[in-house]
């Protein structure tokens, strides 16, 4: 009897370590798929979001010319996207002394009429004559800029479509183009005044004052009165504006140079 009990102890520890090792072995291919699974499943949102992430539909950044003013040069650089300007930013503005005051509290002012406007015909900040005829000159040229960088596609495009009319393709180009004319240099009592007007599909669609009086006074009245007659033009279509309050020989320089360059239009 006492011997053949350690035989049933060697045979219950072996059959004890059998199971053992098959329940390891049951187990050890249910975890690692599931592991396997898990980092598969955490791996493609990652990836997927990497090419999106790096190919944003940006927007165009065209900076204008610095324009000197009495205070000091103010430059303006413009977001574009979509043919719209989209930011407004004064890279250099009028500093030191007190223009710091008037830099800080007419530039945002200026950037926000840009935008809302979406063209450089915008009003003069109260108390910063000087800087927003200079903001106004850098933002013209930076929307100059601009226009000229999108011209060459906007013409691709025109010449594509045009192209399916056959024959009759050169007569359309003539009839769609945009004609930039400059009137007459018109001499005032104040100085001459000369202004460029842009003519689309027989439409005004901008103007601009090339010169206008400046010095002292008139610097002021030229901010103020400008940007009024642009805005007056483009929305009667002809040169039969009213004169600007204040500014009377500007008004009637500005109409007198306008009308010549509406009749080269025309001629």
């Amino acid at each position: 009897m006492r011997k053949s009990h350690p035989v049933r102890r060697a045979v219950l520890a072996g059959a004890a370590t059998v199971s053992g090792i098959v329940l390891l072995l049951s187990l050890k291919p249910a975890s690692d798929p599931g592991a396997g699974s898990a980092a598969g499943g955490a791996a493609p949102p990652v990836a997927a979001q990497s090419p999106q992430g790096g190919r944003g539909a940006g927007a165009g950044t065209v900076t204008g010319d610095a324009a000197r003013t009495q205070y000091g040069p103010v430059q303006v650089r413009l977001t574009v996207s979509g043919g719209k300007i989209t930011g407004a930013e004064a890279v250099q503005a009028p500093k030191g002394g007190q223009s710091d005051q008037v830099t800080a509290d007419a530039v945002p002012k200026l950037n926000r009429a840009a935008v809302a406007a979406g063209s450089a015909d915008i009003d003069a900040v109260s108390g910063a004559t000087y800087t927003s005829a200079g903001y106004v000159k850098s933002l013209q040229s930076a929307l100059d800029k601009a226009a000229a960088a999108a011209g060459p596609a906007a013409q691709e495009s025109s010449g594509a479509d045009s192209g399916s009319g056959g024959g009759g393709r050169g007569e359309g180009d003539a009839g769609q183009g945009t004609q930039v004319l400059t009137g007459d240099a018109a001499q005032t009592q104040y100085g001459p005044v000369q202004v460029r007007v842009t003519v689309s599909g027989g439409r005004i669609t901008d103007v601009e004052a090339l010169q206008a009086p400046k010095g002292g006074r008139s610097d002021q009245v030229t901010a103020n009165a400008v940007p009024r007659l642009n805005r007056a033009a483009v929305a009667a279509g002809t040169a039969d504006i009213d004169a600007v309050s204040g500014a009377t020989y500007t008004s009637a320089g500005y109409t007198q140079s306008l009308q010549s360059a509406l009749d080269r239009a025309g001629g």
